[in-house]
């Protein structure tokens, strides 16, 4: 629907502009947080909202003025409507809506308390409100500033985090007033948290009002905070001093502020890297552990691995897309659940399928297994840019969005800490699978010695299969759980594969917690490389580091003991 914007024709000078921005700042100063507080000429904070819809820009002045003296919450809610062009003149009322402009039919609500007009719930076509109201050019630094001020009375923790933030990186100290009312009030810790960080970093700018020891005071108690958001204030203000020259004992205070803060910000920069890395990781043991069952057992090379993660990506779409379409809207983050089995079994069988036409005629054969896999891998990556073309996505699941925050500034993303769950349930397993399973004996038995399994009912050809298609449904998994971090296309295995031959080779074949070290260390080694040397040289990097070590250590970091060291 097109939006036709109501414009307002009255201009505003600069100097009526700053005269009236500090006008309300004074009143709210002294009303703010007080509930007591009656409006000017008894009026209600509805009626000055009515008022600054209707009136000339003379009249909206003297309105805004008056609503700043109430302590009602929704004031700052109706100022970002205002400000955001969603309130209607509708027969008469000013209305607005929840939802978007391209539903249909909508409820409309009152533009400032937002309680349905209707009281039967009658819907109303979008296009029957007609047009939007804008708030004037010339008032809507004023109205923002406002709103902002009475987001501080907001219910939700989150708004109030917000207003804080933008109120004391705005370097406007005439902020102070709310923001400090603000925090006599408030019980939320972390949103404590940020008003003082706020309001310290208001009284560091502010050297006309603020006594000196009261912004050196600021200054020590954002370098405890390791307060990021002070540090380019810290800057600026030491080159100011390093022109005059005249304020050592100042420069000396500031300078270690600054250097707390970067030296905070060192430490958040390396757990970062740490856990990036670690989830990295996470998804290179996931593509490796099947790599390392399939190599390990049949001495195949599989250059096709990559795309049985990328079959497992593909799957985890279609079942979102099935969720999306066919399902009802509250079973939504369910989908992701049940493409963890669907993607695991998707991935498997195209490996069965691989190894029974494929592999199983080239046994012994080496060159041209890695030769003929190759060729799979292109048929894949091939036949998924038909049906799908080169780019596809799915939303996560609400569940698995945002993150904890466990240190100032370092979250810890809940989609991340998915996939280090997800590898760490799957290591586990793998191994019992392995140690405790009828299918896993037969396996161990395989590797160590195939002609004496056979020889003992062990139908080693089936056990093959099987294994090829446990080792391909863990690639799988790794493309599920790429999905929450990663866009996904036809060749989005040929970036992993790679390394996770490299893991492989460095943990040593077919050993369990070699494979969980190298997939560790060279994530965590890849995420301290890439940001000073870029994606390719860090692969470089990484490359030679391997070779390095392999000519040290062929056998990897735990190489194989007994009869298995001689497979």
């Amino acid at each position: 629907m097109e939006k036709h914007i109501i414009s307002d024709p009255y201009p505003m000078t600069g100097r009526r502009h700053t005269a009236l921005f500090t006008a309300v700042l004074t009143v709210l100063f002294t009303s703010l947080l007080s509930p007591s507080t009656a409006l000017s000429q008894g009026n209600t904070a509805a009626e000055a909202a009515t008022q600054l819809l209707k009136a000339d820009l003379e009249g909206k002045r003297k309105a805004l003025a008056a609503i700043t003296q109430s302590s009602d919450a929704r004031v700052g809610r109706f100022l970002q409507a205002y400000l955001g062009s969603e309130i209607y003149l509708w027969n008469d009322d000013f209305v607005t809506f929840d939802g978007s402009t391209d539903e249909r039919v909508v409820a409309v609500l009152d533009a400032f308390t937002r309680s349905p007009l209707d009281a039967s719930g009658a819907l109303v076509k979008v296009s029957e409100l007609g047009v939007s109201l804008s708030a004037p050019r010339r008032l809507r630094r004023d109205l923002q500033n406002t709103a902002r001020i009475f987001d501080l009375l907001s219910d939700e923790p989150e708004a109030r985090t917000l207003s804080a933030t933008k109120l004391g990186d705005s370097g406007n100290p005439a902020f102070l007033g709310p923001l400090e009312k603000a925090l006599e009030v408030e019980s939320d810790s972390d949103v404590r948290f940020v008003l003082e960080e706020s309001v310290a970093i208001l009284r560091l700018q502010d050297a006309e009002n603020t006594a000196l020891e009261a912004r050196l005071d600021a200054a020590r108690t954002l370098g405890e905070f390791g307060s990021s958001r002070a540090a380019p204030v810290l800057i600026r203000l030491l080159d100011e001093i390093g022109d005059s020259g005249d304020q050592a004992s100042t420069e000396k205070i500031f300078r270690a502020s600054l250097s707390k803060i970067e030296s905070y910000e060192a430490k958040i920069r390396l757990l970062g890297y740490i856990f990036s890395g670690v989830s990295l990781g996470s998804i290179l043991i996931l593509m490796a552990l099947g790599l390392s069952i399939i190599f390990g057992q049949m001495g195949v090379i599989n250059m096709a691995h990559g795309e049985m993660m990328m079959v497992g990506a593909y799957a985890t779409f279609w079942m979102h897309e099935f969720f999306v379409h066919y399902m009802p809207e509250g079973l939504f983050n369910v989908y992701f659940i049940v493409a963890l089995p669907f993607a695991f079994l998707v991935a498997a069988a195209v490996g069965f399928v691989t190894e029974l036409v494929v592999v199983r005629h080239l046994y012994g054969r080496p060159l041209e297994t890695l030769l003929a896999t190759w060729g799979v891998s292109l048929v894949l990556i091939q036949a998924i840019r038909l049906l799908h073309g080169d780019n596809s996505a799915i939303n996560n699941p609400t569940w698995l969005r945002g993150g904890a925050e466990v240190l100032q500034n370092f979250v810890l993303p809940y989609n991340r800490c998915f996939i280090i769950v997800l590898c760490l349930l799957a290591l586990f397993g793998v191994r019992a699978l392995m140690n405790r399973t009828r299918f896993g004996l037969r396996v161990r038995a395989t590797v160590q010695n195939r002609d004496m399994a056979d020889s003992l009912g062990v139908r080693t050809r089936r056990v093959d299969g099987l294994t090829f298609a446990f080792g391909a449904g863990l690639a799988g998994t790794a493309g599920y759980a790429l999905t929450l971090i990663g866009g996904i296309t036809p060749d989005m295995g040929q970036n992993y594969i790679v390394d996770s031959f490299l893991v492989v080779v460095t943990g040593g074949v077919g050993e369990l917690i070699g494979t969980v070290g190298a997939g560790m260390g060279l994530g965590v080694l890849n995420k301290f490389i890439e940001p000073s040397t870029g994606a390719v040289w860090g692969k470089v990097l990484i490359l030679a580091v391997v070779i390095v070590f392999i000519q040290w250590r062929p056998e990897g970091l735990f190489p194989p003991k007994g009869r298995v060291a001689d497979v």
